[in-house]
């Protein structure tokens, strides 16, 4: 919870949207809802917590909060590819879970990724992710997020309707 909502905090402090404030709430939403246990990627296996969170936030949220939850492994791939010293900032854990995760991206696949709708919003999500893991870190509380979760949600309604 700590780092879902220094995430947040990261990303509201920026000035992100409540779409990409909600991602970034919600980004990492996938790792609760597997049964693989907490040490997956200890045991080798990848547990697509990025697809998973998408799939589920998608009943809630539009593109605006899904797309940068979906692609924000995505990102971390790519930024180890066009940002010298990126690699070797990420913690033990981020290391083992990039392998597990297809790696470092070519410098093709960086460039397509990087062209992607939400793309851009999916690497400050996961700059914001690399920074949200500070055990001193102040941060509002979940509670602070209801009315920007709620302009979220409404963001998600309006275009289904508009849409028809």
């Amino acid at each position: 919870m700590q780092h879902a909502l220094q995430c947040a905090h990261r990303a509201e402090q920026a000035g992100a949207a409540p779409p990409l404030v909600a991602a970034a709430l919600f980004h990492d939403a996938g790792h609760l809802i597997h049964d693989l246990g907490e040490d997956a990627a200890e045991r080798g296996i990848d547990d697509v917590h990025e697809a998973r969170g998408a799939a589920l936030l998608q009943t809630l949220f539009g593109p605006g909060v899904t797309e940068p939850v979906r692609l924000h492994v995505e990102a971390k791939r790519c930024l180890c590819a066009i940002d010298t010293g990126y690699y070797e900032a990420l913690s033990p854990a981020s290391r083992t879970s990039l392998a597990l995760q297809g790696g470092v991206m070519s410098a093709e696949a960086a460039e397509a990724f990087l062209a992607m709708p939400f793309a851009g919003d999916a690497v400050r999500l996961r700059r914001w992710d690399d920074q949200a893991k500070d055990p001193m870190a102040s941060t509002p509380p979940l509670d602070h997020y209801r009315d920007i979760l709620s302009r979220a949600a409404l963001g998600r309604a309006t275009a289904v309707t508009a849409g028809g």
